[in-house]
């Protein structure tokens, strides 16, 4: 089964600086982690609202770097840089 992403939510961990979003292929669920230097240079001050608002405007973009990466590595987690959206 194709990879989906059903579940338009996401969060953001400050700690880890990444914003975290679900997939699914079929019942399995899996977790990918987008890292915030993705949308802003990691010294910028970027605030999680803006962080969130550029993952959204990005999200066909993101999805299909998770995508890619899901491709070609199974596993039920995946972090992904600003080098799997060129």
């Amino acid at each position: 089964m194709a990879l989906q992403f059903p579940n338009r939510s996401r969060s953001y961990d400050d700690t880890a600086r990444r914003i975290r979003f679900s997939g699914y292929d079929g019942m399995a669920e899996i977790a990918f982690f987008m890292e915030a230097g993705a949308f802003f240079p990691p010294a910028a001050a970027a605030t999680e609202s803006e962080l969130l608002a550029a993952f959204d405007e990005a999200r066909t973009s993101v999805y299909e770097a998770a995508q890619k990466a899901y491709a070609r590595d199974r596993k039920n987690r995946h972090i992904l840089t600003s080098a799997d959206l060129r």
